[in-house]
Order: structure tokens, then C-alpha cells, then sequence
């Protein structure tokens, strides 16, 4: 999936009864780097919902947009198995990390991310299931309430949600966070996936899993 990255000095959002434009004055994009670009594999932002062993010998950065379709097919299939393979089995370290290609995805990753690192990644699964559902119209304020459905499926509540969805420091600070990863790591489509600090595009699950092995010496 090929789009334009959201940029980080315009982010912009209409929630609720109401709603923020958020525009940074003067600020640069953080200096972050992904797992691999600094040379120390085991690397782990404060941002990121690690996955796996942290001592692994072999980091996984997936790059992917909660509204990409591509992206959803992966973490409903492949990744599915990727996780029980390799992840709960200790060999690798994974990192999911979202790319805004549009507001609609740097919403549902606030949505994701409002019940902390217990709720991320079975929302993150709710998300790409209902994707065709949450993301279908064109309307902000459908799509706006459509995650907060979602939310409150998770078990949280409206006030947890708006607090959330309304937290434009928050946004500012993903959308940056994305932004010099994405700079860092080259990423033009999604998904894409950083492996040991080389740049593979998505592909079959026999591949992912031939890649993986090779990485780990097998």
C-alpha cells in the first residue's frame, strides 16, 4: 500500500461534539531510529509494545497503516502464525509500528493505544478485523464513533475514549515518532518490515518463516 505519510507538522483531527487542529511551531521530527538503524538490535522505544524475547538474537520492526488492507491480511494470517512460531517461542523480539498514512489510521492507533500495553495488541486484532466496518465511510465523525465502539468492546468506557482520541500531544507525538522511523527506515508502502536492519516488503507466510530461519542461523 502506497500513500503519502501523514506529515508531522499538520495533524489534524475532528472529534466529538467538537474538535483540535493541532499544528507544531518550530519543532522537528524526534530523533528516533528503529530497532537496527543505531546498531544496538535490542532498542525499544517508549512508544513501542514489544513482543517476544528482548534478548532475541533476531529483531522483527513490522511498519504497517490500520487501514491498509494488505496490513490486515497479514496480521490476520501470516502473523498469526509468526506469533505462535516464533514470538511465544522466545527466538525473535517483534515491534509493530503504525504508519499514518491518513487521520483515520492515527485515530485508531490512539483508540489501540488508550488501554495501555495490556489492551494494545487484542485491540490492534479487533481493528484489523473490523476494518472494512470501522473504516468504511466517509464521514469523520461516523469513523470517530465507530472506534469508540470498538473501545468500548475492549471494556473501556467513553470518557477513557474522548480523553484518548482527544489528546493532541499524544498525536503529535506519534505522528513524529512514525515520521522519523519511517524517514530512518526508508518506508513508502505498507506492510514493510525491518528484519535484523534489512528491509523486506510483504510476502508469503512459507517466506516470512524461510527468512526468519535463515536470520536465526537455521
Amino acid at each position: 500500500m502506497n500513500k503519502t505519510l501523514l506529515p508531522a507538522l499538520a495533524v489534524v483531527a475532528a472529534l466529538g461534539g467538537g474538535g483540535w487542529w493541532y499544528m507544531s511551531q518550530g519543532q522537528t521530527p524526534a530523533t528516533v531510529a528503529s530497532a537496527q538503524t543505531q546498531g544496538n538490535l535490542h532498542q525499544i522505544h517508549e512508544l513501542d509494545m514489544p513482543l517476544g524475547n528482548p534478548d532475541a538474537p533476531v529483531v522483527v520492526v513490522e511498519y504497517s497503516s490500520l487501514t491498509c488492507p494488505h496490513c490486515a491480511t497479514f496480521n490476520q494470517g501470516p502473523f498469526q502464525q509468526i506469533k505462535e512460531e516464533f514470538i511465544e517461542t522466545d527466538q525473535i523480539l517483534y515491534l509493530k509500528r503504525e504508519v499514518y498514512f491518513d487521520r483515520y489510521g492515527l485515530w485508531a492507533a490512539m483508540v489501540a493505544r488508550c488501554g495501555g500495553e495490556q489492551r494494545y495488541h487484542g485491540m490492534l486484532e479487533l481493528i484489523y478485523e473490523q476494518q472494512r466496518v470501522w473504516a468504511g465511510s466517509n464521514d469523520p465523525m461516523e469513523v470517530a464513533n465507530n472506534l469508540r465502539r470498538l473501545g468500548r468492546q475492549a471494556g473501556m468506557n467513553d470518557a477513557e475514549l474522548n480523553a484518548c482520541l482527544e489528546d493532541a500531544d499524544k498525536a503529535l507525538e506519534l505522528t513524529e515518532f512514525y515520521q522519523a522511523n519511517a524517514e530512518a527506515d526508508n518506508i513508502r508502502s505498507t506492510p514493510t518490515f525491518m528484519i535484523n536492519g534489512q528491509q523486506y516488503s510483504n510476502m508469503p507466510l512459507a517466506e516470512f518463516q524461510r527468512v526468519l530461519n535463515e536470520h536465526l542461523g537455521g
